[in-house]
């Protein structure tokens, strides 16, 4: 169901004033971020801050930071980090709490998971009791201290100086505050060599290279106690990567993530069935899994052969270790991977040969049951006893193999969505009886899991020509349209990040309409005249060909007498019967932003007047001579609400409808053009015209609010362009902004675009725009 804020006016009402403006500011992007049980933690911690009577600054920026905090990481932690600040009260000045969650958003960010963010949060509650003067100082290093260390690395780094500076507090704040020798040591013996977060998007953006999907990723606090971390580990199709590697030897640490990563996507990928671990001792366990691991990655080298050195030169096991049974482990598996790895033990020779033997049947997880259990019970030969603690995998990229062993049911389709788990909206088109039958649930909201929808509206039994929509001020929902976007920073489309909605055109005076026709009446007869002009005579003759359908008899009698006097002849003595039709079809979409409701200089009319009386011109015109033609309009509201109003379809007729559409008119909100181009190329792909052409008025340049940098949706707008011209649109910008000659040119083209210094005359330059591209 949907939150609204006034349904919480009791609990805020102890707000003050500047509190209540910040919320009803961040309101709008917290419904986005935040499920309705999520805003609902997110408004009681708002009121239960406020009870704690430290002043407006808590509250405010708990207000203003708790968003950006579930964006990066999630709304789970929403509950938890407000019971971290009810306990912090009783320890520390409201400050250092207000610092507390200043600094969350960042903290979030850089540990980028739920957990680590939870084990940070306990870790505050530690220092705060071991070293309080600390707190403030370390807190504003944050951002610093973060892009050197782990979780582990700031927690040991931190419990150092508390214990070196128990009782004095002036050495302890120059600790806390990186103003000592002591801290700068301390801080470079606990840095790590590369963070995870650091180098996350290149992994992935390399990951997606390969496999040509994407992984969902995220770092482990292996190294929270430690300084040896966990293993990687795949859980819930996830994989997990230490929060931090260092060089292992001449290997940089940004190849072991590489190697680790793909190693783990080996898995996701290849893996079809679980392994069953019933009936099979540790030491079997273990032997299987070296073999799964050699077989994920000889399927994968078969694909991506460069892998097989990636991850090779993370082996170091060499034919000296034999002291246990994790040294004959570590050997096997080298053996297994790099073919120019000599060992002449019988037992890694055994394996190596099973292993080859079994090259054409690597589909099947069997082979590693198999060869696992038959080398499981040679290797007695060694009489070595097996130490599952002790006698592990020590390359640093493999991981713990707890993927395919779970016991719980194995779901394959679930490995590839992974991610992608939220629950879909169903749109159920149904019948008037089973609509009229249904009990509605009045609670479900704009995330309802079903939403039923009939082809027309719903109208009463007791038909009064007003329907349910209409009686009740809702507006029929449409199905959702999602387009990608292109984003210049990474050259990367972000698929289906853009979403259309189309919304139904509200009706207007039509008197306004025929009142525009009235006054334009010349301009409009002078259009027809000129377009009638342009109009294709019927069938034409091309004379003068080589190859054509009939022969023109005067040129065949001057080609005879060229050869009677002895000179050559012109053997273009053929011509062909053209029938020439016009075969176009226009679509003009209008820019509907806030902006077109400002008058223009000088002037009492707006840009949307003048917008609306240049297409009433331009529509009489174009439906006098019978071309088909569409107009439609958008604005925007963020990436999830792109709002699309189509006034006159192609298969539309020009009427009362489409008048009255264009009459009621508005401008709102903003310019997220690129999605807007890319779904009005759609209905243009539809037509089999042979020439179809997009028409775009605009007032300004893209934007929207949920996008900072100006050249972001620049480039979409201009990728959307392209794609529309690989699909045979033509698409001609008329653009109202004085300052267009900035940007237009690189979006549309040098010859696509227009810009009309005198906004007054767009009625007038309109048309004969249409004319030139037309003829």
């Amino acid at each position: 169901m949907s939150v609204n804020l006034d349904d919480y006016a009791e609990l805020l009402e102890d707000l003050e004033p500047e509190s209540v403006a910040l919320l009803n500011n961040v309101w709008p992007e917290a419904v986005k971020i935040f499920s309705p049980r999520g805003l609902d933690n997110y408004l009681k911690g708002t009121s239960a801050l406020r009870g704690l009577g430290r002043g407006r600054g808590l509250v405010d920026n708990w207000i203003d930071e708790v968003p950006m905090v579930a964006k990066e990481i999630g709304e789970d932690v929403v509950s938890d980090l407000a019971t971290t600040m009810l306990t912090l009260a009783s320890k520390t000045s409201g400050a250092v709490i207000e610092l507390v969650l200043a600094t969350a958003p960042t903290a979030a960010k850089r540990l980028g998971d739920a957990q680590l963010f939870l084990n940070y949060l306990k870790f505050l509650n530690t220092l705060v009791a071991q070293a309080p003067r600390g707190v403030r100082p370390m807190l504003n290093k944050l951002e610093i201290l973060f892009e050197q260390l782990t979780l582990g690395g700031l927690r040991r780094w931190a419990m150092w100086g508390a214990h070196a500076h128990r009782t004095d507090y002036e050495e302890q704040i120059k600790y806390f505050g990186l103003e000592s020798k002591e801290s700068l040591a301390v801080l470079q013996k606990e840095r790590k060599g590369t963070l995870f977060v650091d180098i996350q998007r290149r992994i992935n953006m390399y990951m997606r290279a390969l496999w040509a999907r994407d992984f969902f990723m995220k770092p482990t606090s292996g190294d929270f106690e430690t300084r040896e971390g966990y293993k990687p580990f795949i859980e819930n199709y996830f994989i997990h990567l230490p929060d931090a590697y260092d060089n292992y030897g001449d290997v940089s640490a940004i190849e072991v993530y590489r190697a680790a990563a793909a190693h783990a996507a080996a898995h996701l990928v290849e893996t079809k069935q679980p392994i069953s671990a019933e009936n099979i001792n540790p030491m079997q366990m273990a032997m299987i899994s070296v073999i799964e691991d050699a077989r994920v990655e000889a399927l994968s080298i078969r694909r991506f052969p460069g892998l097989r050195h990636t991850w090779s030169v993370l082996h170091a096991a060499t034919p000296e270790m034999n002291d246990s049974i994790g040294d004959y482990l570590n050997r096997l598996a080298r053996a297994l991977l790099d073919p120019d790895y000599q060992d002449d033990d019988k037992w890694i020779a055994e394996g190596r040969l099973l292993f080859a033997q079994a090259q054409d049947q690597l589909e099947s997880y069997q082979i590693s049951w198999d060869i696992g259990v038959q080398l499981a019970h040679s290797i007695k030969d060694k009489r070595m006893a097996f130490n599952p603690r002790t006698d592990i995998l020590t390359a640093p990229y493999l991981d713990d193999n707890r993927y395919f062993w779970e016991f719980e049911e194995f779901d394959f389709n679930k490995s590839i969505t992974a991610g992608y788990d939220q629950p879909k909206q169903v749109r159920k088109h149904v019948s008037v009886m089973e609509l009229a039958n249904e009990v509605e649930v009045e609670t479900a909201g704009d995330d309802a899991q079903e939403i039923w929808v009939m082809e027309t509206e719903f109208f009463p039994y007791e038909d009064m020509g007003i329907s349910y929509n209409e009686s009740e001020g809702k507006e029929p929902v449409s199905p959702p349209f999602h387009y990608s976007e292109w984003d210049y920073q990474i050259q990367l489309e972000r698929p289906d990040w853009a979403t259309v909605q189309e919304k139904r055109a509200k009706m207007g005076d039509i008197q306004k309409i025929d009142e525009i026709a009235t006054q334009y009446k010349r301009e409009i007869a002078r259009m027809k005249f000129l377009l009638d002009a342009m109009q294709p005579q019927g069938v034409r003759r091309i004379r003068k060909l080589e190859d054509g359908d009939e022969i023109d008899i005067n040129a065949a009698i001057r080609s005879t007498i060229d050869m009677r006097m002895g000179m050559q002849p012109d053997p273009r003595i053929m011509m062909r019967s053209v029938r020439k039709i016009r075969d176009i079809s226009v679509l003009v979409l209008l820019d509907l932003s806030e902006s077109t409701n400002d008058k223009v200089s000088g002037q009492e009319f707006t840009v949307l007047d003048l917008t609306r009386e240049a297409c009433v011109l331009l529509a009489n015109a174009i439906d006098k001579i019978g071309d088909p033609f569409a107009i439609h309009g958008f604005c925007s509201d963020g990436r999830h609400d792109v709002e699309y109003y189509r006034y006159k379809d192609f298969e539309q007729p020009y009427n009362e409808v489409p008048k009255a559409k264009l009459a009621g008119m508005t401008g709102q909100l903003s310019t997220r053009m690129g999605s807007a181009i890319r779904h009005a190329a759609h209905y243009l792909k539809l037509q089999k015209s042979a020439k179809k052409l997009m028409l775009v008025i605009t007032d300004g340049e893209p934007a929207d609010i949920d996008v900072r940098d100006p050249q972001y949706l620049r480039h979409d707008t201009k990728k959307a362009v392209e794609e529309a011209a690989r699909s045979g649109v033509v698409t001609f910008c008329m653009s109202l902004d004085p300052r267009a000659d900035q940007y237009v040119s690189r979006i549309f083209g040098e010859r696509n675009y227009m810009v009309v210094d005198h906004v007054e005359r767009l009625p007038e330059k309109l048309p004969i725009l249409y004319a030139g591209l037309t003829r």
